[in-house]
């Protein structure tokens, strides 16, 4: 399984939200950049970014540093927030980003997503934000009436390969993550899964890895000093002891 740090973006910073409440922000460091360079020299290969103000906002503010992070480590980068038209897929991607993430727009745009998947095939995933077993939608603030699972569902018959699932009561939160929910989705849609929010121990890891997920996303965890980056690394790769 691989493991995906994450950087989250707002004002060119990086920080973190609690629970996807943009009023319990903390912010980690002013130099994401160094951030990205720092999950290099722990063993790092992917990365995972998301623009908070574009995912509120669909815009792309933190485009420049994005750009840098993609151009200047040798990360494998992804993208989500804010990715809402085309101009802005191919403005990622043109930047040198991997793969660009989908949310909102998947939802209510599907002629969008069809158009994407068609044009970008592997390089387009979808991030599924889940709260209280529904899709979160406009950088979490509002839900749509979709089950989680019926979405990721819709989005295998879409030809989409990736989906970023995020338990949003869980993310930020350092209460472990939702192994349930992900044993669930292991089982029942049959693409790559990445799983995201409240991954926060070894143990978190070790489980997650025995689902056969494609990757995990450690965020606060690191940022906390919870988890060692290159402990959990090998853990994912099966390669390390979670005691």
């Amino acid at each position: 399984m691989i493991l995906l740090p994450a950087i989250d973006l707002y004002g060119g910073e990086a920080v973190r939200l609690y629970k996807g409440d943009y009023d319990r922000m903390t912010v980690y460091s002013h130099d994401p950049l160094s951030v990205a360079r720092d999950f290099v020299n722990l063993g790092a290969t992917h990365i995972h970014l998301v623009d908070l103000e574009g995912a509120r906002d669909g815009t792309t503010p933190n485009l420049d540093i994005v750009t840098r992070i993609a151009r200047e480590t040798p990360l494998v980068t992804e993208i989500g927030g804010g990715i809402r038209c085309m101009q802005t897929v191919e403005k990622y991607l043109s930047a040198g980003v991997d793969r660009v993430i989908l949310g909102t727009a998947a939802v209510t745009d599907p002629a969008f997503l069809r158009e994407a998947v068609d044009s970008y095939g592997d390089r387009i995933a979808v991030g599924v934000d889940m709260r209280d077993g529904y899709v979160a939608i406009r950088g979490w603030t509002e839900t749509a009436d979709c089950t989680g699972l019926a979405f990721c569902r819709r989005m295998e018959e879409a030809g989409v390969r990736t989906l970023i699932c995020t338990d949003i009561s869980r993310d930020g939160a350092m209460k472990g993550t939702n192994r349930e929910l992900y044993r669930t989705l292991s089982r029942e849609v049959g693409i790559r899964i990445i799983a995201s929010g409240g991954v926060s121990t070894l143990e978190d890891v070790s489980a997650l890895a025995g689902l056969s997920l494609y990757g995990a996303i450690i965020g606060k965890a690191y940022y906390t000093g919870t988890i060692r980056l290159d402990e959990a690394i090998r853990v994912a790769a099966g390669e390390g002891e979670t005691s």
